[in-house]
């Protein structure tokens, strides 16, 4: 008799998922920006123990050039274990690897050797575009009933953006999950409160807005995303809209609270049109409905204009350019990345309408250059896609944020790196100093995934 039993990497509550034991790998999208040379996964050691520590242990080419890897995920996780729709026996294996720019996804192996992964299966753009209508697949998170993908736009690079599914253990294309649209149009990122039977996305831009970089005609005329609207879950019928306002362009990353019991969650806006400030907002039910509170604010700092490239020369500051937030798993802690000044922001988010500012590293950024204990001489980018262990207490992140915005902030390149910090569960961040690397200038880093699951990977239903 066989006898199955779930993903040991699977858990029924955040509580106990932050128990489980340190990861030893991490999974690095990298991409070439000049397009010249296949973007690869990288396979980073993060066991302290390791000889290898902090160095790339595996690597796996991918067989074309051009794709741009930018955020991807598992195939499965411990949204498994709810009680709606439960697939207990799937297996967190696979890593769900979205070409930004060709609209190619990658299934990629991470068994039997996670150090090495295979090509499972790779999913060309004309099935995508054929089954769902949609191009430029984003995001990619594991659901307790398929794959959900965000994508842009459509097949000609226009709108409306959406979600479509992937079945997650055939891995073929089902179709685009909408129903009923409603007025969403712009896409971005996607996530839900499983126990309030909502998805939550945002909005940044068609293909056509975005694959040249920001365009400033676009961006002074509040044209970018500025909303979010949430939908019911199983109807797949949109129900709600929230609009920012066109002061606030780029809302992007969604980050709900980890506990099912709680109707809340957090969401930057990149920048502001009045100031170049950046901004955290926390969303949550208000009586029947979803409303959405300004509680971080984050300024531009001045700069002198020979410092500062053409795009913000006539501004005379530095943008913060909120690019990232992860949130711990345990709900306390939302880290910000500020991708132009070169802050990684820790905040104690405990009560979600108020919180303070508990730690603050500088690496990188557009004026700044701040170095590392590991690094020689000054650093460019800045803090960008930011990861969180299971248990809180490390934190990893890579400078890039796209291809063609890169150039635009930081105009002689970037070259690209990853660091560690180590977080104190009373509060306060450090480098780790053994921890950095430097990538080669062929390719620049993007998301992390840690092996086992990481903060922004997993959902839960249970308390």
């Amino acid at each position: 008799m066989v006898q199955w039993v779930p993903d040991p990497t699977f858990y029924p509550s955040p509580r106990l998922a932050a128990k489980a034991p340190a990861e030893t790998l991490a999974y690095v999208a990298t991409f070439c920006p000049e397009r010249t040379a296949p973007d690869a996964l990288a396979v980073v050691d993060v066991d302290p123990k390791s000889a290898s520590y902090s160095k790339v242990v595996g690597h796996l080419d991918l067989p074309y050039a051009g794709d741009e890897l930018h955020h991807f995920g598992w195939n499965a996780c411990s949204s498994n274990l709810c009680p709606n729709a439960p697939h207990p026996h799937i297996e967190r294996r696979y890593l769900i690897v979205p070409g930004l720019r060709s609209s190619r996804i990658y299934v990629i192996d991470t068994k039997p050797d996670p150090k090495s992964p295979t090509f499972f299966r790779i999913i060309e753009p004309q099935e995508i575009m054929e089954k769902t209508g949609y191009s430029r697949p984003h995001t990619v998170h594991c659901g307790p009933d398929g794959i959900y993908v965000s994508a842009l736009g459509n097949a000609d690079g226009g709108a409306p953006g959406g979600v479509f599914l992937i079945d997650h253990e055939t891995f073929e294309v089902l179709g685009r999950w909408e129903v009923e649209r409603g007025p969403q149009r712009l896409a971005y990122d996607m996530w839900w409160h499983l126990g309030y039977d909502t998805l939550v996305t945002s909005e940044w831009g068609t293909p056509n807005m975005v694959e040249n970089g920001l365009v400033p005609e676009i961006l002074l005329g509040a044209q970018y995303g500025r909303r979010l609207h949430f939908w019911d879950l199983h109807k797949r019928k949109h129900v709600q809209e929230i609009d920012f306002g066109p002061e606030q362009q780029l809302v992007f990353e969604l980050r709900p609270a980890h506990d099912p019991t709680k109707a809340y969650g957090f969401v930057n806006a990149v920048i502001s049109l009045k100031d170049l400030s950046a901004s955290i907002w926390t969303w949550y039910r208000d009586g029947d409905k979803w409303a959405a509170k300004k509680v971080i604010e984050i300024p531009a700092e001045p700069a002198d204009p020979d410092l500062l490239p053409p795009l913000l020369k006539g501004f005379k500051a530095v943008p913060p350019l909120v690019t990232d937030i992860d949130l711990s798993v345990d709900d306390k802690y939302l880290y910000v990345s500020c991708w132009g000044t070169g802050d990684l922001l820790q905040y104690d988010v405990s009560d979600p309408f108020a919180p303070k500012l508990a730690g603050r590293v500088r690496i990188g950024g557009i004026v700044s250059r701040a170095s590392h204990p590991k690094a020689k001489g000054p650093l460019n980018g800045g803090p960008q896609m930011v990861e969180i262990s299971r248990d809180g207490k490390r934190v990893y992140f890579t400078n890039s944020l796209y291809g063609a915005v890169d150039p635009q902030f930081y105009p002689e390149g970037i070259d690209g790196w990853m660091v560690k910090l180590d977080a104190d569960p009373a509060g306060g961040i450090s480098f780790d100093p053994d921890f950095f690397i430097a990538w080669p200038k062929t390719h620049r880093p993007h998301q992390i995934r840690l092996e086992g699951g990481d903060s922004s990977s997993d959902s839960y239903c249970f308390p």
